[in-house]
């Protein structure tokens, strides 16, 4: 069942920044590789809706956070470690 198991994400983003531009494409290469089908990502523009960040505690972007499954996890910057960024939302290196 874990394998069926859907990711929720919400990455926020500072407008075109290069570091926000990275890291929704990591993200995204990182959903395609290991959770095909299997996760949904939100984008919050910092710029566009500034109050949303502060009331979840953005200090930073790129920030990525996974909701779900638990536990949640934060990750801060452009995603460009990939083995680390793998370990941190608790995926397998492994698991295609």
């Amino acid at each position: 069942m874990s394998r069926a198991a859907s990711f929720r994400f919400r990455l926020y983003i500072a407008g075109d920044a290069p570091n926000s531009a990275q890291a929704m494409f990591n993200l995204e290469e990182v959903c395609r590789i290991y959770l095909p089908k299997r996760h949904s990502v939100e984008i919050i523009d910092v710029f566009r809706d500034p109050q949303r960040a502060l009331a979840d505690g953005i200090f930073m972007t790129p920030t990525l956070i996974k909701l779900t499954p638990a536990p949640m996890r934060r990750i801060v910057g452009a995603l460009s470690h990939t083995p680390t960024v793998l370990q941190t939302l608790g995926l397998d290196a492994h698991a295609e």
